[in-house]
């Protein structure tokens, strides 16, 4: 193909271009290079190729424009846009109907386009060819006419990217080489360049634009036609291409002085993106602006400055929030950073100077933090041309408006003026004076690291960090760091994390020692109790004294065991990080071989030492036991005789725990020993539900049963401890004992191996071995202990699925069932009843109903019959949820009517006998612990009625939490009014029982009166949760049951009992707990009248009928409360004579939150309002006239607001008021009623007559005048 190309161009231009397009474009471009730059000046193609290649282009142009015409009608037509945007492949399949039509009826047309546009590509090729010849041979005036075509009908191939490229390149390549007439080619090349760069998001197509940005100087801005390119260029500003690379940014920056009237577009566009760019976007966008103002002149730079930099610095100090005000100045450093600049340092200081300094002393906390952050990013903020004495002038201002906001009221200011401070000092310690300097970092270092808030110390402790930077502060931090100590004792973790990191930066400078800052002492023993973070930084700081890996390793492990015989916890604690922070496993595994060998050795060590060898060693093999290599030397060290040898070394609890750990770490294969008394440890479990360090042991325990394949053999023994209590109920209480629905043959089906199993027989003596005769009251105590581990061992995944899959869970579930049984019952009588069966009994119910279990062990699949308990079963199948709740809920209505029936005051002899015996054991073991105990009769009657009271508010919580769990999840399926009788029978239990006992009740132990209340407040947030399940499956279908009312009713009742006799802080906490749920509670409380399809009649209302209405508590409060307020604004003496007008403070809080809810929806304003109109009836009723005039009082004034014409869509209540309204106006004329009664009914008839005359009387009053 070369040859013929070469053979055509030796005869004649013509001839070649013809032969150059019978093959591809692809085909022959390459020949076509090495034949156009073989021409010579001397050559007659170098005149004749170019005057060739003008009537080819021309030609081939004409004969497209009539076949566009055929298709398309007049192509003139058609905007001079940039091409579009080049589709995708599945968009390219699919063609409109017109479009198919065109070409389905001429193939032929398409195919001659097809074959113009190909022709076309050459002959641009040819002429990129012939202008970046090496040697110029062309005119550039011989080529510029095939050029100026192609450029001029650029629009004519937006569908063939290939040509508009080469193109493209042929108009690039002419104003690069700075041909003649160059500023004619770029009126449609331009803007289909910027436009690719915009589509196709190429670097490249980027750096085109920026090396041809002077081309666009020639345009005319000013003119209208000029508006596509300029919303081209308008989008380059938001491209986040153009912002990422430098020619982008650089680009960017050269627009702002070609117009004017751009510069203003892109600045408004830029000032838009502020408050939604992420960083990188708005520092781009910083260095753009920097650029444009070193560029620009006249008024586009004064547009800039006064215009745009002028409203950053103003918005950034009064931004509406923190981030949007860094956002700001992050637009400004572009210019900071930039100070030395020439030019910038003045700028600055004209436009931020004047407010700046003004702003830092509002009243406004968060105008003053915005202009000190503006303030510190600027300093020093100066004046370069002034003198000495005018910038050491303001530099003093300034340094005394930092001292100022060092004591700042807001504590966000405080903490940038700490840290914003420090950074000052560290920058610019060299030229700051020396007075200056001390009295600032003093303040810093003695005020302010005792500061009340937290936020402000820590960032005291990170400017003291961010300050130790700089070397020449050293000596003087040298002297005021050891004032710094208490900080590490700071009860908030996180402060002491940041002094625990100061302390590891002391560490790295030669001039300072850490223990002159913390001692020794302090590092240990908050190594020894502080948090995980702080700990192992701690580690960090002391691994290179107490286990450094640069002396040999029989002087490291004695440095780590001096460590261990100093503190024994803080040497184990730095064991447990050791290996994380940097310590080998090879000296790791030695330093465990040394601790066992120290245990073991017939040395005599302290109990506390032998603990914390131990409490070590588990830590050390647990971060070694995940490693491969360590597991096997981990067995040859632990066997099971050592472990059991070790075991007899440890006398503490703690140190028995740790031999536990280990053994379940490791799982030696010999470890019987050590299971008979992780067994003893488990049946010994009395009060374990109050003893967190028991806890921790057993929790070892069971891990270690989990580890070595033993836990049905403690299952078992659980379980026959609480059989075992099952029949000393049956015996004390006449319980019925459940039959046992496990088959025998199943039963013989569980493995247990004989041996282990005489083992746990002989462990079972031995504990029982003291007693000459069973004791229910420790039988009890030990299955309560039984019960807190079934429900510790549910909430682990591995040890639930045991639970679960256990061939004897049945028997557990039946135990578990009558425990909570007798505890529910017998709480008012013994006080030595735990939660913990109830919280067992629930829980187990719970994962049961989760995991599919039925009684009977086996998956439930549907098929199976619901087996329960055998004084329970009934021919109809209930699930084992269902039947749960039916129990605890029976248990608490017996419990109720016993309380009802004033059975509990007459305790049994045999009832007092045990609380007798219970209160002496507790005297007696709190003898060793407590001096001046008082005597027996002191205060035990009272001691013990609290606990029961503490005892039955834990059983009632932890019923209705289980209600509440399984309704959440939609697991309970007919108990929702029985569900919420007994929530509101507890609540109103309640009630009644702080009214009649609040004196003993004031009496409680401060930590019993808190958990009491923590009762409360759970119990209540349950309550109310109950109230949102119960409205979110109601429907006008399904309406709720009134028992939903009567509950939000009672809490009401409650907030204002607890705030009478508990007192306004705990009232408050209440409130806040119910807050979330105050939407549900109004809907509650007004579910009975929101759901009627149709209003009540006038004159029909409830209130007709209000001999039946009972007054709720909660409004005779919030009656009085609002007398009270008539009174005080009246001034009258009476204000004082209901209450104290704080005494319901928070109450009266509530009720504001409450009104203000119910803006906005008339329908539930009405149902609330109607209950506030039933209760002014009953009011009437009593001739408690006080509470009537308060009742309207809210009415007219807070709840109903006449002015806005609310009371138009409020139904009920108006037709509650046509009745009310003619009884109160009678009853002012009453004789019977004294003065001020007739005084309190007159002041609410002229608060009713408003409403009353514009919505009743001129629709009603005529009727009612005739009747």
């Amino acid at each position: 193909m070369e040859k013929r190309l070469r053979s055509s161009l030796q005869n004649s231009a013509e001839e070649f271009l013809l032969s150059s397009t019978r093959n591809g474009f692809k085909a022959v471009k390459p020949s076509l290079k090495t034949l156009i730059w073989s021409i010579k000046a001397s050559s007659d193609l170098s005149s004749s190729l170019p005057i060739a290649l003008h009537q080819f282009v021309t030609r081939s142009i004409e004969s497209f424009k009539q076949l566009l015409e055929l298709n398309n009608g007049d192509f003139s037509k058609s905007p001079r846009s940039p091409p579009m945007k080049r589709l995708r492949r599945s968009s390219r399949q699919r063609k409109n109907p017109k479009e198919s039509s065109t070409v389905d009826s001429g193939p032929k047309i398409s195919s001659e386009r097809q074959v113009l546009l190909q022709n076309l590509k050459i002959y641009a090729y040819i002429a990129v060819l012939s202008i970046s010849h090496p040697k110029k041979p062309f005119s550039p005036s011989d080529i510029l006419p095939s050029v100026r075509a192609l450029h001029d009908n650029l629009i004519l191939f937006e569908l063939d990217p290939v040509l508009l490229s080469e193109i493209a390149n042929l108009c690039e390549e002419w104003w690069k080489e700075q041909l003649p007439e160059r500023e004619t080619l770029i009126s449609q090349f331009l803007p289909f360049l910027l436009s690719r760069s915009l589509t196709l998001r190429k670097k490249v197509d980027v750096r085109r634009v920026y090396a041809l940005r002077e081309a666009f100087s020639l345009f005319d801005f000013d003119d209208e036609s000029i508006e596509d390119l300029k919303l081209l260029l308008v989008r380059c500003i938001i491209t986040p291409l153009y912002l990422k690379i430098e020619e982008g940014r650089r680009f960017i920056a050269f627009l702002f002085g070609l117009s004017r009237q751009l510069v203003k577009e892109a600045l408004a566009i830029i000032r838009s993106q502020i408050p939604f760019g992420r960083k990188s976007m708005l520092e781009a966008y910083a260095d753009i602006l920097f650029r444009a103002w070193k560029i620009v002149e006249g008024p586009s730079r004064d547009e800039i400055e006064s215009g745009f930099l002028q409203s950053l610095i103003e918005g950034a100090i009064h931004a509406s929030s923190g981030a949007f005000a860094a956002s700001i100045r992050r637009i400004l450093g572009g210019f900071i950073n930039h100070r030395t600049t020439d030019g910038v340092e003045k700028l600055l200081f004209r436009l931020a100077e004047p407010v700046v300094f003004r702003s830092l002393q509002v009243a406004n906390s968060n105008v003053r933090q915005n202009a000190l952050h503006l303030l510190l990013d600027m300093f020093p903020l100066e004046d370069p041309d002034a003198t000495k004495e005018v910038k050491d002038t303001l530099l003093d201002k300034q340094f005394f408006l930092l001292e100022r906001l060092l004591i700042d009221d807001c504590p966000d200011v405080r903490v940038v003026a700490v840290e914003g401070s420090c950074r000052i000092l560290r920058l610019f310690w060299e030229i700051i004076p020396s007075s200056t300097i001390s009295k600032i970092i003093s303040k810093i270092v003695d005020e302010m690291s005792h500061d009340i808030c937290n936020e402000v110390r820590i960032s005291t402790v990170n400017g003291i960090i961010y300050l130790l930077d700089n070397p020449q502060t050293h000596e003087v931090l040298k002297v005021l760091l050891p004032r710094l100590g208490h900080l590490f004792l700071d009860s908030v973790l996180s402060v002491r994390i940041a002094v625990a990191d100061l302390l590891l930066v002391l560490r790295n400078i030669r001039t300072f020692q850490v223990n002159k800052v913390v001692t020794l002492d302090a590092l240990l023993s908050t190594l020894a109790n502080d948090q995980p973070p702080v700990a192992q930084k701690i580690t960090r700081l002391l691994i290179q004294s107490y286990f450094p890996s640069k002396v040999t390793l029989e002087e490291a492990c004695n440095r780590c065991v001096t460590l261990i015989k100093r503190s024994p916890m803080a040497g184990a604690r730095f064991c447990e990080f050791a290996l994380s922070e940097g310590a080998s496993m090879t000296s790791l595994m030695e330093l465990l071989r040394v601790i066992v060998r120290l245990v073991l050795s017939p040395d005599n060590q302290h109990a506390d030492q032998i603990e914390g060898f131990l409490v070590a060693a588990a830590h050390l093999c647990q971060s070694l036991v995940g490693e491969t290599c360590c597991r096997s030397p981990l067995k040859q060290l632990f066997s099971g005789e050592k472990l059991k040898c070790l075991l007899n070394a440890a006398v503490t609890r703690r140190a028995q725990t740790s031999v536990f750990s280990i053994a379940s770490i490791i799982s030696p294969d010999d470890v019987t020993g050590i299971l008979e008394e992780c067994m003893g440890l488990i049946m010994s479990c009395s009060g374990l539900s109050e003893n967190v360090e028991r806890q921790a042991e057993v929790r070892s325990a069971h891990k270690l049963f989990m580890s070595c394949d033993a836990f049905d053999d403690m299952f078992v023994v659980l379980v026959s401890l609480l059989q075992k209590a099952v029949s000393g109920c049956h015996v004390k209480f006449g319980t019925e004992i459940p039959k046992q629905s496990v088959p025998a043959s199943k039963r013989n089906k569980a493995k247990y191996p004989v041996k282990i199993s005489t083992k746990w027989k002989h462990v079972k003596g031995k504990k029982k071995s003291t007693p000459a005769t069973s004791n229910f009251e420790e039988d009890y105590a030990i299955a309560a202990g039984v019960a807190w581990q079934i429900k510790d061992l549910l909430m682990s995944v591995h040890t639930r699925y045991a639970v679960l899959n256990s061939q004897i869970l049945e028997l557990a579930f039946s135990a578990l069932h009558v425990l909570s049984d007798v505890s529910i019952e017998q709480c008012m009588y013994y006080e030595y009843m735990e939660t913990s069966p109830v919280l067992a009994y629930t829980s187990l119910t719970m994962h049961m109903t989760l995991q599919n279990v039925s009684l009977t062990g086996t998956n439930n699949h549907g098929d199976n019959e619901d087996t329960g308990l055998n004084s329970a079963r009934s021919s109809l199948e209930r699930t084992v949820l269902d039947h749960s709740i039916n129990h605890l809920l029976n248990c608490t209505e017996k419990l109720f009517g016993v309380i009802e029936s004033g059975k509990v005051s007459n305790l049994s002899s045999e009832s007092k006998q045990d609380d007798k015996k219970m209160a002496q054991r507790r005297r007696h073991k709190q003898r060793e612990s407590q001096t001046g105990a008082s005597s027996p009769n002191d205060g035990g009657s009272n001691s013990c009625e609290q606990n029961k009271f503490l005892n039955l508010l834990k059983m009632f919580t932890a019923v209705l939490k289980f209600i509440v769990d399984a309704t959440t999840m939609c697991l309970v399926s007919n108990n929702q009014e029985k569900c919420l009788q007994f929530t509101s029978a507890y609540v109103q239990y309640i009630i009644s029982t702080l009214r009649k006992h609040s004196p003993n009740l004031l009496q409680f132990k401060e930590e019993d009166l808190r958990e009491a209340f923590l009762c409360l407040k759970s119990s209540s947030t349950y309550a109310a949760k109950l109230l949102k399940l119960v409205l979110t499956n109601s429907s006008e279908t399904s309406l709720p049951s009134p028992e939903a009312s009567d509950l939000a009713n009672n809490l009401l009742d409650l907030s204002t009992v607890i705030e009478l006799y508990l007192g306004s802080g705990y009232a408050k906490r209440l409130v806040a707990a119910i807050k979330p749920w105050l939407p549900d509670l109004i809907l509650a409380l007004g579910s009975r009248h929101i759901l009627i399809k149709t209003p009540p009649e006038r004159g029909c209302s409830s209130a007709s009928n209000h001999c039946k209405l009972r007054l709720l508590p909660w409004l005779s409060i919030l009656g009085k409360i609002e007398l009270c307020e008539i009174s005080e604004d009246s001034h009258s003496e009476e204000a004082g004579s209901f209450f104290e007008p704080d005494e319901f403070s928070m109450f009266k809080k509530l009720m504001e939150m409450i009104v203000l809810l119910l803006r906005g929806n008339p329908k539930v304003l009405d149902a609330i309002g109607i209950i506030v109109m039933d209760g002014l009836a009953v009011g009437l009723e009593r001739e408690d006239f006080g509470m009537v005039l308060g009742l309207v009082h809210f009415v007219c004034i807070k709840l109903v607001r006449h002015e806005h014409v609310e009371w138009e869509e409020l139904e009920m209540m108006l037709a509650s008021l046509q009745e009310l309204y003619p009884q109160i106006k009678s009853a002012v004329m009453d004789p019977r009623i004294s003065e001020d009664g007739k005084q309190m009914l007159e002041s609410a008839r002229a608060l009713l007559e408003p409403v009353w005359m514009k919505y009743i009387f001129e629709d009603g009053g005529k009727s009612m005048m005739e009747e």
